[in-house]
């Protein structure tokens, strides 16, 4: 039920492992508290049996410490979060800002990083975008360029895959559209950095892949941070950041430290529909 401007959603993942030992990770899956997203419930179970400790990265998300045991073993978190039911917002006209005027603490976000090789791909950019309007509408012009000139294809990326990767291949999945256009943004003097999340299909017609983890990115314009999209290119409802970074190798799911088998993953981001009361119980 969408109530006073807000959408109920349950969002959540599990993993299911195999491992030889004990192997101590970092998980980075639950939804952060911040963008206009509330945690009504959230639930954790890991088995076998383990506990949690909680810690907070440099970057703001809110990673967990667990040691997923020996033999088979699954982790699994599942929440119930409210979420604005408004689109994405548009800033239409969103300044650039010079460098030198630029918060000192964002000029992370203008350098290369490990997938996002802004520096190689700097030519590029240029002769894509260099003639664009600056502000939103390079940003737009970019997200326009990787939606329309790189094919999404499950499978056909792989850990290692970098943004000049994508760039010269034309395929991949919505880390590499991101990065790409995290690279092209930087290389034009655009902060930019990573975000992935839970993206449910409100408003729009359900994939008929799997439900997975989606990526997008953040820009910086006019004084604040802009949510765009390069794999779908489209303002959407029900956005839940996980974690935000320089890229995907800031924000793994799970970071292990030692030997895990991934065997299976499950994600799932839905809107909660309420059933109407029947009978003698219902409403007048």
């Amino acid at each position: 039920m969408r109530d006073g401007g807000l959408v109920p959603l349950r969002v959540g993942c599990e993993f299911r492992f195999a491992a030889a030992l004990p192997v101590p990770a970092v998980v980075l899956v639950r939804a952060r508290p911040d963008g206009g997203v509330m945690i009504e419930r959230e639930t954790w179970r890991v088995q076998p049996n383990a506990s949690f400790s909680d810690l907070v990265d440099i970057y703001g998300n809110r990673p967990r410490r667990v040691v997923i045991g020996a033999g088979k073993a699954s982790l699994r978190y599942d929440a119930e979060v409210a979420v604005s039911a408004a689109l994405d917002e548009a800033g239409s006209g969103a300044v650039q800002h010079s460098v030198e005027d630029l918060p000192g603490e964002l000029l992370i976000y203008m350098l290369a990083s490990r997938y996002c090789l802004s520096d190689s791909l700097s030519d590029a950019a240029l002769d894509l975008f260099g003639t664009s309007p600056l502000g939103w509408e390079r940003v737009q012009a970019v997200c326009d360029w990787v939606h329309d000139n790189v094919r999404f294809d499950f499978g056909t990326s792989s850990p290692d895959t970098t943004s000049v990767d994508v760039f010269e291949a034309k395929v991949g999945v919505c880390r590499d559209f991101a990065h790409l256009a995290i690279s092209f943004c930087r290389a034009l003097n655009i902060p930019a950095r990573y975000v992935f999340g839970y993206l449910p299909d409100i408003g729009v017609t359900r994939e008929p892949e799997l439900m997975d983890f989606c990526a997008w990115m953040e820009v910086y314009l006019g004084g604040r941070w802009w949510t765009f999209d390069p794999r779908n290119n489209v303002r959407r409802i029900g956005r839940v950041a996980i974690a935000r970074g320089r890229d995907a190798m800031d924000v793994a799911m799970v970071t292990s430290y030692g030997t895990l088998l991934l065997e299976e993953l499950t994600v799932w981001a839905d809107e909660i529909i309420p059933v109407p009361p029947t009978g003698g119980d219902r409403l007048r």
